[in-house]
């Protein structure tokens, strides 16, 4: 199942990106990944409403679950035919498959249709997601290229926000179509932005083969563990045949999938960038880091409401914390990479606060005021978000050019798996503890409960970073390619 694509060994060279091109490919590409971000967000505040119009609302958690699956499996995929077929017709693909996707679900007369819609904007966000950061490593060097990290966790930060916002406010004054229809003009609106510029990227010129079996192979063994950590403790219990069966099977194609890269020509995933070590313990870095922050904000609306006695609409604004502290730590990391030789200390640093005030959180749970709260998830996410740019750029600094898409790729695929797998992980911790977390802000009858729930889940997720602190720890580091405008100094 190999498929070959033949290049020529030489190649005009492409013409020189102005200053505005470049922007204008980095506005575009991030309005399409704030498009693929919104999707993950929007739908939720709209369940009630859709489960009225379409009925059968015993599926509606597919409506996630069925763009989580596509989204995160396909991201190493997408990777690999960018380096392949260039990044201009990749993107184009992804874009016009999320569209597609949106049409479907936009017009969707039954719920079937709806997840079927929404599996295939996955297919397409998936891509969008891995795409914008292969396009960015594209056009500036990495020693320039960690201050655009800050954009992507602004873009991330933005689709938090408003999702929930415009999800909310179509269902309830407008129709719930709508947010899908509104993908349409933005998603054209992107494609113009970057359509004449992006032709002047450059395709890698070499033979370069896809393999399709192993692509199918990490598709099918990525969806039986997604399906696993979204049912367990849920759906079905965790120590059930189906949860058991479902790991059982997953195991069993990942087992496929590594043989298939160790006998395959050209395997999915380049031998050479699994096997660098920076690759290996950066992307590690990043899952566990996306375990912790992801698990944290699915559960700390529900802390917000169940023991500070926040509303619905209350908890979501005093979520604003961690979410700008993501930002502003992300910024601060991307502009001061640069002038570091030791760059990963930035990240180590931010994370050891973080965890931190988690403990203090975890410590204080059960009697700290709001503004105690609100305090201590801003720190969490100004230490956390330094992360993001140090772990991004290192992976892209560490591989050549010809495997920057399949190396973003894979740090993609792991951040979404890690957010799945964060989300599974603090649920088992609730669950363990009794909390009632299937409606959202309902109180139970012992706050002390709750209290205690909740301070072992932020003392697991303060864990959880901790082990991210141990893989940037063992990262090696690697000069920065590029320029900059002063030296970079030495952080002893």
């Amino acid at each position: 199942m190999d498929l070959a694509v033949d290049k020529q060994a030489t190649m005009v060279p492409p013409l020189p990106l102005t200053e505005s091109e470049k922007n204008a490919i980095i506005g575009g590409v991030l309005l399409s990944m704030l498009l693929a971000a919104l999707d993950q967000t929007i739908v939720a505040p709209a369940m009630p409403t859709i489960a009225h119009a379409l009925g059968h609302a015993q599926y509606l958690p597919w409506i996630v679950t069925g763009y989580l699956l596509t989204a995160t499996a396909v991201a190493p995929l997408y990777g690999k035919i960018s380096d392949v077929h260039g990044r201009r017709p990749t993107v184009y693909a992804a874009i016009l498959i999320f569209l597609a996707g949106s049409l479907v679900s936009a017009m969707a007369p039954n719920m079937l249709v709806l997840i079927i819609g929404r599996a295939i904007q996955g297919a397409g966000g998936g891509g969008l997601f891995a795409l914008a950061q292969t396009v960015i490593g594209d056009l500036v060097p990495p020693r320039e290229r960690a201050r655009y990290s800050a954009w992507i966790a602004g873009t991330w930060a933005v689709a938090s926000i408003a999702g929930p916002l415009l999800g909310g406010g179509f269902a309830e004054h407008l129709h719930w179509s709508l947010i899908f229809w509104i993908n349409l003009p933005l998603g054209f609106l992107a494609m113009a932005i970057i359509n004449k510029p992006l032709k002047k990227l450059p395709i890698a010129a070499k033979h370069h083969r896809i393999d399709g079996l192993g692509a199918l192979l990490l598709v099918v063994a990525t969806a039986l563990l997604l399906l696993a950590l979204n049912w367990g403790g849920s759906t079905y219990p965790w120590l059930s045949s189906e949860i058991l069966g479902l790991l059982a099977c997953s195991a069993m194609f990942w087992g496929a999938f590594a043989l298939r890269l160790l006998k395959a020509a050209e395997p999915l995933i380049s031998l050479e960038v699994l096997g660098n070590p920076i690759v290996l313990t950066g992307t590690l870095s990043m899952f566990l880091l996306q375990a912790a922050n992801i698990g944290l904000a699915v559960y700390l609306p529900v802390y917000l409401q169940s023991v500070i006695g926040l509303s619905v609409g209350e908890s979501g604004i005093a979520m604003l914390g961690l979410m700008l502290g993501t930002v502003a730590g992300a910024t601060f990391s991307g502009r001061a990479m640069p002038h570091f030789v030791h760059y990963k200390r930035i990240a180590m640093a931010g994370v050891t606060f973080a965890i931190a005030c988690l403990g203090v959180l975890s410590l204080v749970a059960g009697h700290a005021s709001l503004l105690v709260v609100e305090i201590l998830t801003t720190c969490i996410g100004l230490g956390s978000g330094t992360t993001f740019p140090v772990a991004a750029v290192s992976v892209q600094n560490a591989v050549d050019q010809r495997h920057l898409g399949v190396a973003t790729g894979v740090l993609t695929f792991l951040r979404s798996l890690g957010s799945a797998l964060g989300v599974a992980m603090l649920g088992a911790v609730a669950l363990g503890y009794g909390l009632p977390l299937a409606s959202e802000g309902a109180r139970t009858t012992s706050a002390v409960a709750d209290a205690a729930a909740f301070a072992m889940i932020f003392l697991a997720a303060a864990v959880t970073l901790v082990l991210a602190l141990v893989a940037l720890g063992l990262m090696p580091e690697k000069p920065l390619r590029g320029h900059a405008e002063t030296a970079p100094v030495l952080a002893e």
